[in-house]
């Protein structure tokens, strides 16, 4: 089942407070009490959270003290800021999200962020993507998510923890049987720790999105694909799944398209930057027409070229109807590719979202797309393009519309999870930060 998105779920009601605690006054107490001096925008973010309306207080908030906030002066937490803010926070069970992306928290601070899991019973969403975390620091954390048994979703993103992190998670995955979204995107994991992952994987039956972006690999042998789709074929609760900058070529895409015959959960699949070409998207046509789980694939930066564009529109146009996101953006595809992927949308009803800017918009790719764009096949909010014309002559501009325009960041203010910001957490909800 989709968990609902992250604030979402109401407290138990003897948690339901009247009049909710005053976080900043706490605040200040607890600076004074361990001598520690007050962090301005701590203290803000706050003054802010204690101005919640009852409702947001019943169903639970998520504390946003984001290093990279630029609407107000940002003063970063450090090792000592996190301490006085996890003693504050221990008593607060209305506080079910933690935001402390790209702040300068390092193993020492981590420490006091570990001791708050272990005790804390309420805290379902933790972002710490792009501090200064590393290996005794990932080892804290995933100890401590040994006996939590609260948060569903975790984001390391960024944090240098290598191999040997990623073998605590690993192995942290063997027991707990809570943790829904892990994020471990840019974290230096080596060969084995992805192998150890996919292994654990095979049994672990609670995680649904997993992100495993980037890792440092030195064989072009492909041994981690192998394992990741040797685990896709057991899985059957996994539904995201991201292997950007793999260097997946040819062997590997053949390993995961014949594990997807078999899997029947998976509907996100990542497969960006990689070192895909035109003969490899056979695999994915050949996938296509079959499979009928698959909502969401990314092949952005690329090479499938007219060749790949082509297979992938046949298969959608004549057989598949599962698919609704497609991003084909920088892969040298030229009007010819492009205009069979537009033909195969006006046959095809449920692929709605398409990304394809980067490649060569030649002006029968233009026309096509515009055409698609003024007739109301494709939404405006549901493409990276839109279409103008000068001289009599069709051409199409550059939106910020994509499948992971907020994976980095997050608006400070407004919608920061609507469609056109961002394909997948309309079409998948079981990811509402990834």
């Amino acid at each position: 089942m989709v968990p609902a998105p992250l604030g979402a779920q109401t407290l138990p009601q003897r948690h339901v407070m009247a009049v909710p605690p005053d976080l900043h006054q706490q605040y200040l107490q607890a600076c004074q009490n361990l001598s520690q001096p007050e962090n301005h925008f701590v203290a803000r973010m706050l003054q802010e959270a204690d101005k919640s309306d009852n409702s947001g207080w019943a169903k639970g908030i998520t504390l946003k003290i984001a290093g990279n906030n630029r609407l107000v002066p940002v003063q970063r937490v450090t090792d000592e800021d996190v301490q006085v803010l996890a003693s504050v926070l221990c008593s607060a069970v209305f506080v079910t999200g933690l935001d402390l992306k790209y702040n300068m928290l390092t193993d020492v601070g981590v420490k006091h962020v570990a001791a708050f899991l272990q005790e804390n019973s309420t805290l379902r969403y933790l972002n710490l993507m792009f501090n200064d975390i590393g290996t005794s620091g990932a080892e804290l954390i995933a100890n401590a998510l040994r006996r939590n048994e609260t948060l569903s979703h975790l984001r390391m993103t960024g944090n240098k923890i290598g191999t040997k992190g990623g073998m605590c998670f690993a192995s942290m995955l063997q027991v707990n049987c809570t943790l829904e979204k892990l994020d471990l995107g840019d974290c230096d994991l080596g060969t084995q720790c992805l192998i150890a992952i996919a292994s654990v994987l095979t049994q672990n039956k609670a995680v649904k999105a997993i992100n495993l972006n980037r890792p440092l690999l030195y064989s072009q042998e492909e041994h981690t694909t192998v394992h990741i789709a040797l685990m896709l074929r057991n899985n059957s609760s996994l539904v995201e799944l991201h292997l950007c900058k793999h260097e997946m070529k040819s062997f590997g895409v053949e390993r995961l398209c014949e594990a997807l015959y078999e899997n029947c959960s998976l509907r996100y699949l990542d497969l960006s930057c990689n070192k895909i070409t035109r003969d490899d998207v056979k695999f994915l046509g050949e996938l296509l027409k079959q499979n009928q789980t698959l909502e969401i694939l990314d092949l952005n930066s690329n090479r499938i070229e007219d060749d790949g564009a082509i297979y992938l529109s046949e298969a959608l146009a004549l057989y598949n109807r599962t698919l609704k996101a497609l991003s084909v953006v920088s892969n040298n595809i030229s009007g010819k590719g492009l205009v069979a992927l537009s033909q195969s949308m006006k046959i095809n009803m449920e692929l709605s979202y398409i990304y394809i800017w980067g490649n060569n918009l030649d002006e029968a790719a233009c026309v096509a797309f515009s055409e698609l764009i003024q007739a109301g096949r494709l939404k405006p909010n549901c493409t990276d393009v839109e279409p103008y014309e000068v001289d009599g002559h069709a051409h199409l501009a550059e939106l910020s519309h994509g499948l992971k325009k907020h994976y980095y960041w997050t608006p400070s203010y407004g919608q920061g999870k609507n469609a056109a910001a961002n394909a997948s957490l309309a079409i998948v909800a079981v990811s509402e930060y990834f």
